[in-house]
């Protein structure tokens, strides 16, 4: 699953990257800050770049809420379908079946921009957060589909069956988000592509071997602190945890 992430980079910088524009020059101030723990049940803003506009990078509100809700059902919405994961995330296996993610997937696909994120190990009943990045200081590509409720967008993260890297990593449910490279960007917002690319690249796992991976502090978990700090993101090694990933 994917319910934490990083994003360091600016807005200018991802504007370079993907080669578009901020949707108001007003959004710019908010989104330039460094944010190093995004908790995803917080449902925040981040910016996405969706199909509709690939042109632009738009503020999109984490977690998807179905068609037919208004602005005033989103916050309802959340708490009552946090024991489903309230949106963040949307199993790419599903995403032709399920009533909430089939129409999306041919027409409201986006790319969610970050710096890393994170995923638990587990280990003799206890958890170890790690930290998974390009290794470079290079932003990923998230893939997701999105709903646009009243002038909100609310969007939902895909996941897929873990690769062995991920499978080790986040050992208990074995999954991990589906990251595009360069060209599957491309494809994933072109309103061109047909059901049979998207299968594809919904099955395609990012190579192991561009990212980076470590444990982090378990202050990750806190909900008595505010754990969006630099440090964060710092490396912590575990004496109890020993087995190696190879």
């Amino acid at each position: 699953m994917c319910y934490k992430t990083s994003d360091t980079k600016t807005v200018k910088e991802k504007e370079q990257h993907y080669r578009v524009k901020i949707a108001e020059e007003r959004f710019r101030s908010i989104f330039d800050k460094p944010r190093y723990h995004i908790n995803g049940f917080a449902h925040p803003n981040m910016l996405i770049i969706p199909m509709e506009r690939k042109d632009l990078l738009a503020p999109g509100v984490w977690g998807i809420v179905p068609e037919g809700k208004t602005a005033e059902d989103i916050k309802p919405y959340y708490k009552e379908s946090v024991k489903y994961g309230s949106g963040l995330n949307a199993q790419s296996e599903k995403l032709f079946s399920h009533y909430l993610y089939r129409e999306a997937s041919m027409v409201r696909r986006c790319v969610i921009p970050v710096t890393g994120f994170f995923e638990p190990h587990h280990q003799k009943n206890k958890s170890f957060p790690y930290y998974i990045s390009s290794g470079k200081n290079e932003l990923l590509s998230l893939a997701g589909i999105y709903n646009v409720i009243d002038t909100y967008i609310t969007f939902s993260i895909l996941t897929q069956k873990a690769s062995p890297l991920f499978e080790h990593i986040h050992n208990k449910k074995k999954r991990q988000p589906l990251i595009l490279n360069e060209a599957g960007v491309e494809e994933w917002l072109n309103p061109d592509s047909s059901m049979e690319i998207i299968k594809k690249l919904i099955q395609q796992h990012y190579p192991e071997e561009n990212l980076d991976y470590y444990t982090v502090s378990k202050d990750l978990y806190s909900t008595k602190m505010d754990t969006d700090f630099p440090n964060i993101l710092d490396r912590v090694n575990y004496p109890e945890l020993q087995e190696s990933l190879f």
